[in-house]
């Protein structure tokens, strides 16, 4: 690069740095996340021409930045937010986990009817929590194109989580294709975005190692189900540009430090479709929050973080060198990276792509077909045989008989399967999977957070039994591209999922599909049956996390208790947006006792 190239390229960063909100530039020295809250807002929805990852791309901004402006309230205050819509199409704010009245809650055709081009909504709601959350749109296909914030909630009094610093550390997936034109190219082949294949060269290894029978009967079942062991992620590497607060990889987003600091990384996974595994080489993570609310400190290594979830963590650098924020797909087709560094300009090393992992016989939920074992998922060229020992909770000393399971036990299914043209495959036994770390993790040498981890850091606040359960199958017809709940698409959809107030139920999902899915109930926490229950364990009881999304991986049987507190119409949905526009959405009614409605 000669001189005049060098300055261009710099020139353009520094251009691309200023049209970045001040939270999401690289940090000037000394500065970090602007700590003052406020309660008014204005905020417009617009079309912008941004530079990302070196090109430009028409966004879909807030106040004219993607990401859209950091937002900060005090818990216990009252905001008013003003949203006009300067946009040729309606437009809307979900905000993502916070509790308030359903009419507030932004979902067109459930809660409101959307904001119209060149109209404004007035957004008015009492603050009761605290904590790391984020907004975003909930109209069409928008959020793909950068209509998505982050959101920071500080509580009343001092923050009981102590740093010296913070950043905010958003992660998202960007395409320059108009995000309807994806969905129709999903829709008349679903495969079609999927670069991930095995080779000719993987058949021969297969053969070599498993034997050429038993290779081709493998092949042949997945030829029957018409997929393929590589369908990890609809939308890959190929497609997306990974971004850390709206910066490329190559754009090297930097937050500071000095060393011996304690850092708060809010951690936001704001992706249309990409669920990340996320890692800090050479320095330990501390998780402090998951979801917006606090857990028991657990010091980890990596984790998997679903979209719509957050995780705050603590870091503590104590040496002099830069350390690379890495968030590889679950597919590892690609990376969203940044860097903490003690100065501007320094980088670490960039973790080369892991194999990709590849889909098992367990993840149909026929692990009754490998023996008592299940199968551990393997990952391209790998030469060990296929694990068939059970892999035991990780957590069986905390969690009591009565609810601890294995990874590789079945777990007969209360009800039956739904059928129909929406159904293409199910589990045969739904698997506790909540002591699994995630696809491609499950054999990684350093250590893994799992939901069986978690526990909440204050006890929970209803420890009633569940008084009813509610099982509900996460289904697929992958050929047409469908996705639904029983088999049955959002449109197609009669009535919606009564809750009646104040009870106490248990919701439990079956993922018969072999996708990952990250779920989100609008309105209310729940608390994941995880063992941190109200059962006399050793942890002393009433500690399950409470969230507002779960992965829930495939053939998995899981189950959360919630308390129907919320009365109003409440979105539940697949966060992976293209999923939820194909139909896997329905909707949650608390309705008074003895009512048949709600009232607006």
């Amino acid at each position: 690069m000669n001189r005049r190239q060098f300055l261009a390229a710099g020139t353009s960063l520094l251009a691309a740095q200023l049209l970045l909100p001040s939270w999401a530039r690289s940090a000037e020295p000394r500065t970090a996340v602007d700590p003052r809250s406020a309660s008014t807002f204005d905020l417009v929805v617009g079309r912008s021409l941004l530079p990302i990852d070196g090109k430009e791309g028409s966004a879909i901004t807030v106040n004219g930045t993607l990401p859209a402006p950091l937002l900060r309230w005090r818990e216990g205050e009252e905001v008013t937010l003003r949203v006009t819509n300067n946009l040729e199409e309606d437009t809307s704010i979900h905000w993502h986990g916070i509790l308030l009245p359903f009419q507030m809650d932004g979902v067109p055709g459930v809660t409101f009817p959307g904001i119209r081009p060149g109209e404004t909504f007035t957004y008015h709601f009492p603050v009761r929590q605290s904590g790391t959350y984020w907004y975003h749109s909930h109209s069409g296909l928008q959020e793909q194109l950068g209509h998505y914030g982050p959101l920071i909630i500080d509580p009343k009094g001092t923050d009981p989580i102590d740093c010296d610093r913070e950043y905010v550390v958003v992660f998202s997936d960007w395409t320059f294709t108009d995000p309807y034109r994806l969905f129709a190219q999903l829709k008349k082949e679903p495969e079609s975005l999927n670069y991930q294949r095995q080779t000719v060269a993987d058949l021969l290894g297969d053969m070599r190692r498993d034997g050429v029978l038993a290779t081709l009967k493998d092949r042949w079942a997945w030829g029957e189900m018409r997929m393929a062991p590589t369908d990890i992620s609809d939308v890959g590497g190929s497609t997306y540009t990974y971004l850390v607060n709206g910066h490329g990889p190559g754009d090297n987003w930097t937050g500071l430090f000095e060393p011996g600091e304690r850092i708060r990384l809010r951690i936001i996974n704001a992706s249309a479709m990409t669920i990340f595994n996320v890692r800090i080489p050479g320095l330990p993570m501390t998780v402090v929050q998951a979801d917006g609310l606090a857990v028991r400190p657990l010091e980890v290594d990596e984790f998997q973080i679903g979209v719509a979830e957050t995780y705050d963590v603590i870091v503590s650098p104590r040496e002099d060198v830069a350390y690379t924020v890495f968030a590889e797909t679950i597919d590892r087709s690609g990376f969203a990276r940044g860097t903490l560094a003690p100065r501007l300009g320094m980088v670490a090393e960039v973790p080369p792509l892991r194999k990709p992992p590849l889909l098992t016989h367990r993840d149909m939920g026929m692990a009754s077909h490998h023996g008592h074992g299940a199968t551990h998922h393997q990952h391209h060229g790998d030469s060990a045989k296929v694990q068939t020992t059970p892999k035991h909770s990780s957590d069986d000393a905390r969690t009591p008989p009565s609810e601890r399971r294995h990874s590789a036990d079945p777990q007969p299914l209360a009800h039956p399967h739904p059928m129909g043209p929406g159904v293409s495959g199910v589990a045969e036994m739904g698997l506790y999977r909540l002591d699994d770390p995630g696809l491609g993790l499950e054999d990684v040498s350093h250590r893994v957070l799992t939901y069986s981890m978690l526990r909440s850091l204050e006890p929970n606040p209803d420890t009633r039994k569940p008084e009813r359960e509610i099982e509900l199958h996460l289904t697929s017809n992958m050929e047409r591209y469908m996705w639904s709940f029983d088999g049955v698409q959002f449109a197609h959809v009669k009535e919606p999922i009564v809750f009646h107030e104040g009870e106490r139920l248990r919701l439990t999902l079956v993922n018969d599909t072999m996708m990952s899915h990250p779920i989100h109930l609008h309105g209310m926490f729940f608390d994941v049956v995880n063992g941190g229950g109200n059962d006399g364990g050793n942890d002393g009881g009433n500690h399950m996390p409470r969230k507002h999304t779960i992965i829930v991986k495939p053939a998995e049987k899981v189950s959360v208790d919630i308390t129907a507190e919320a009365l109003g119409d409440w979105a539940f949905h697949c966060h992976l947006l293209y999923h939820m526009h194909a139909g896997m959405m329905q909707v949650v009614s608390v309705r008074p006792q003895g009512s048949d409605s709600v009232s607006a």
